[in-house]
């Protein structure tokens, strides 16, 4: 029995599963909180799927209505364009980027609390800026997040990294849609300078891009497309090489 026993293969590397998959924000089993939060998350890239067809038609039609539906750039600047020449005011312009602006980042905040460091290194891809950003936090805390926040939109960075990480940082939900309409304010007020110095000239812009808006449409969304398939390859090579790396370490 004992040499039975002494020869006997070793048994293999548990596989990862499902569960552990490095793709997904949690470790183990998800709780209700963390099915609800990225099933938000899920939504919010459908969200921006589903509207991308309208930006381009609606940018020189209803500027206002694409600011409220998407607080994108070319909306702002046409919306307050439209109001140097007599359609609307700016105070409207600057009022309705801000649930454009605004919509999705608490959901950003809360997986930053649920999730932590890992959320926000599985945001920042293969960038080098998430790391560098968590560590600034854990060096400085909320001299450097409360300011970053609040400067976001300005940032050559996702927001969404800054969102997270203020919520892995700890700062309060209220703290952060303070900080963050501050932002967004600050932003707004910015493109919509713009947008009402450039007046009618901006309007003829945006009035040609509705015009030919469906072929722009099209291009973006092909764009679109192109950008995620090579962004899904990229993360399943790198969730093969980890698991490979993972099973021989565990050989070993």
């Amino acid at each position: 029995m004992d040499e039975q026993a002494g020869t006997a293969e070793p048994e293999a590397a548990p596989r990862p599963t499902a569960r552990d998959d490095p793709r997904l924000p949690w470790k183990g089993r998800p709780r209700r909180a963390d099915i609800a939060c990225w099933a938000g998350i899920m939504l919010s890239g459908i969200y921006y799927w589903a509207l991308l067809p309208f930006r381009a038609p609606l940018v020189g039609t209803h500027p206002v209505l694409l600011e409220v539906l998407n607080g994108s750039t070319e909306a702002i600047v046409a919306a307050a364009a439209f109001a140097r020449v007599g359609h609307g005011t700016l105070l409207v312009v600057l009022l309705a980027a801000v649930p454009g602006l605004m919509k999705f980042d608490p959901l950003y905040w809360w997986a930053g609390r649920l999730w932590g460091e890992r959320i926000v290194l599985l945001l920042s891809g293969n960038s080098r800026r998430g790391p560098r950003y968590m560590a600034r936090v854990r060096r400085w805390g909320r001299k450097f997040s409360w300011p970053a926040v609040v400067i976001s939109p300005f940032l050559p960075i996702p927001n969404v990294i800054i969102y997270a990480a203020a919520g892995w940082a700890g700062m309060r939900l209220i703290t952060f849609c303070i900080l963050d309409l501050i932002g967004s304010l600050l932003w707004a007020g910015m493109l919509a300078g713009l947008g009402y110095a450039l007046g009618h000239r901006a309007v003829v812009v945006a009035q040609t891009v509705s015009h030919y808006g469906l072929w722009l449409s099209l291009a973006l969304v092909a764009a679109v497309v192109i950008a995620q398939v090579r962004s899904q390859r990229r993360m399943a090579r790198l969730s093969r090489a980890r698991g490979e790396l993972g099973g021989d370490q565990a050989a070993g």
